[in-house]
């Protein structure tokens, strides 16, 4: 292989739809900040002049680009029929969105909260059925039919519903299909076993999905980037290869449902391919926070819960036009990087992630841990939390577990790494909640990302939080106006502001925000 042609295959390795923003001067809109008062970010002239000695990375990022989409050439295995056959037999899901469903809400709960799993005391049936019918909202052309909840006394039955309520069941769908074409049922609990998925389809006639099945649906709608279609192709097998143990060898050749030896290495071709992939984008994004760890910028992850508003505070802190939040279920797949300015003129970028779900297998999210590691290893994180839902209670603590579960795959099982970075904790939405209503004695940010209020206190903790994480700290410099000192300053450090010297016209006071590595460097370089 020729040197040129081993460059060309190393340089492949980069992400696949991941810009590079270690260059954040040349890369990244400068924005500033129109409803917080006093925030200014100003592009100094230093900048200016090395914008040129840039170009030339510039247009090696964008031949790497160039390179990058044709990786997705080597990404045909996504597409393969044999394996939808086998995902839709087992998920109930399909490729065509845009086919119309008309769905059977079906939210079980167990009457007594002493024999309730893994649901906290404070969700209620109601709020737990408005979260399903939100999620056949968020799929093109589902419609619910009907939504109800059902008292049951366990969970894990074969049946999963009694006698009793197997007949009135019935008659309700009896009823629905004369008054319209119902074509699926959903039962809105984590996953259904093989036994249990089984018996309703026989009873009902419908195919019958769970929570499981309807998010990787949703996932599928909204994975566009190359990255996020390999994580939610990673998320599906778990689930399939749940469902094939499941089913007992007797069971499912009588129904026609076992997997030839020809699928089931169809299913282990395609998760050994997914993991040398989504392995691939791990080192790329390794790779890319050593450079932004080179290039010292401070990193702030968002999270939360599925559609808590973590875009839309990104882009109210941000101003970038780019952003554009939808309010659906799981819009956000992808993690990606946004360039902002705190109150000292400290550059930082804002790491927006996917959102969490309760009730949902842990293994759906460790799919996507790839990207999220970009949060646990973040200076910051700022946990968004959607204050006019009734279950914003609940939602925290799901939030945190999973971040805490997440921290420690990360640092596969190094206690001494696996510690979560600092939360802030933000309630947004505050403009839909009345301030009677508004809890006072957390020490959280109360805000609004839509009418961008309560934004100012919050960027203070920012700072406050980053410069304790990463040991800067804001200094009165004393340098030569105009001077290379000036021009260096401006480069690596974080000018807060600039004024004369009233002992000395020939020199400038600067406030700066800078590192203690940064200052020895500059001692080293100006202070001989």
């Amino acid at each position: 292989m020729s040197a040129l042609r081993l460059f060309s295959r190393l340089a492949s390795t980069r992400t696949l739809q991941v810009r590079s923003i270690v260059e954040m001067p040349a890369r990244c809109k400068y924005t500033q900040h129109q409803g917080v008062k006093g925030i200014r970010n100003r592009k100094s002239f230093f900048e200016a002049q090395i914008q040129a000695g840039q170009r030339s990375e510039e247009d090696e990022d964008a031949d790497l680009e160039r390179t990058a989409s044709s990786d997705l050439a080597d990404m045909r295995f996504l597409d393969d029929r044999a394996y939808d056959e086998v995902a839709g037999g087992a998920m109930r899901i399909t490729r065509d969105i845009a086919s119309s469903q008309q769905v059977l809400i079906l939210q079980p709960y167990v009457k007594w909260a002493a024999k309730r799993q893994n649901t906290p005391v404070d969700v209620r049936p109601e709020d737990q059925l408005a979260e399903a019918s939100a999620l056949i909202h968020s799929l093109p052309n589902w419609q619910v039919a009907r939504a109800l909840k059902v008292p049951l006394e366990s969970l894990e039955k074969k049946t999963l519903f009694g006698s009793g309520k197997l007949v009135e069941l019935k008659e309700l769908v009896a009823e629905l299909r004369q008054e319209r074409q119902l074509t699926c049922l959903f039962v809105s609990k984590g996953t259904l076993s093989f036994a249990q998925k089984r018996f309703l389809e026989a009873e009902f006639r419908l195919p019958v999905m769970d929570r499981y099945s309807v998010v990787i649906q949703i996932l599928r709608l909204h994975a566009t980037s190359a990255e996020a279609k390999l994580q939610v192709a990673m998320a599906e097998l778990p689930y399939i290869w749940a469902q094939a143990k499941d089913a007992s060898v007797t069971q499912t050749r009588r129904q026609g449902y076992a997997l030839t030896d020809l699928q089931k290495e169809i299913l282990r071709t395609r998760e050994r391919k997914l993991r040398a992939e989504l392995d691939r984008v791990r080192r790329q994004r390794q790779l890319l926070r050593q450079k932004r760890k080179q290039q010292n910028y401070p990193i702030v992850a968002v999270v939360g819960y599925t559609n808590a508003g973590k875009t839309s505070l990104i882009k109210a802190l941000t101003v970038e036009d780019a952003l554009q939040p939808r309010n659906q279920l799981f819009a956000t797949l992808d993690v990606t990087a946004h360039a902002g300015c705190l109150p000292c003129n400290l550059e930082v970028i804002y790491m927006d992630t996917v959102g969490f779900m309760s009730d949902l297998p842990t293994g759906l999210f460790e799919c996507f841990v790839a990207t999220l590691e970009d949060a646990m290893l973040a200076d910051v994180i700022v946990h968004v939390q959607d204050l006019s839902h009734p279950c914003h209670a609940a939602q925290r603590s799901h939030v945190e577990a999973t971040l805490r579960s997440l921290a420690f795959n990360v640092a596969s099982g190094d206690s001494t790494t696996s510690q979560l970075p600092p939360i802030i904790n933000v309630y947004n939405k505050c403009d839909l909640v009345s301030l009677e209503a508004q809890p006072s004695a957390d020490p959280v940010h109360h805000i609004s990302a839509r009418t961008q209020t309560g934004l100012e206190p919050l960027l203070v903790d920012i700072e406050q939080q980053i410069l304790s994480a990463t040991g800067r700290r804001k200094l009165q410099m004393r340098v030569p106006s105009g001077g290379p000192e000036m021009a260096w300053l401006y480069k690596n450090a974080a000018v807060v502001e600039t004024t004369a010297d009233a002992e000395n016209p020939e020199r400038l006071m600067m406030h700066v925000v800078i590192s203690q590595r940064t200052l020895d460097q500059f001692k080293r370089q100006f202070c001989r």
